[in-house]
């Protein structure tokens, strides 16, 4: 099989993981600033990351990943309140990690970011390819 068609082939989870890649480099960078160089709270400066992270991946999914072309409002819409519910659900699955690992047992908050983000990529496309951009068949 020629490269090409590979990239083909795989296009789709080829572009969720860079996309996810670009995702937890956003959400690590900005957990850090917020930790570690302002001095916010653990808590608090997973909830400013993942929010601007969400923000990102929306965007980022819609167009590049599941090319969810509709321009209609409602549909779009939907697809945002899909997208943000679903991410809601990893959220406290991420803090929650968070919380116990960083607060309670005291292991290093950029290395369990990095480690909790990976679960959380892995959620956040079967949550993706099978409710909110699935694709009339």
């Amino acid at each position: 099989m020629k490269i090409k068609e590979i990239i083909k082939k795989y296009r789709e989870i080829l572009s969720y993981l860079f996309f996810g890649g670009a995702t937890t480099v956003i959400n690590v960078a900005i957990y850090h600033v917020c930790y570690n160089m302002l001095d916010i709270g653990n808590s608090i400066s997973t909830v400013i990351a993942w929010f601007v992270s969400v923000a990102f991946a929306f965007v980022t999914n819609k167009i590049f990943v599941f090319e969810s072309r509709s321009a209609e409002w409602n549909k779009t819409l939907k697809e945002a309140m899909a997208f943000f519910g679903c991410r809601i659900g990893s959220g406290a699955l991420e803090l929650g990690i968070m919380y116990l690992f960083v607060d309670v047992l005291f292991f290093n908050g950029t290395i369990m970011k990095l480690i909790t983000n990976i679960i959380v990529i892995v959620l956040n496309f079967v949550f993706s390819k099978l409710f909110i951009f699935k694709k009339n068949r």
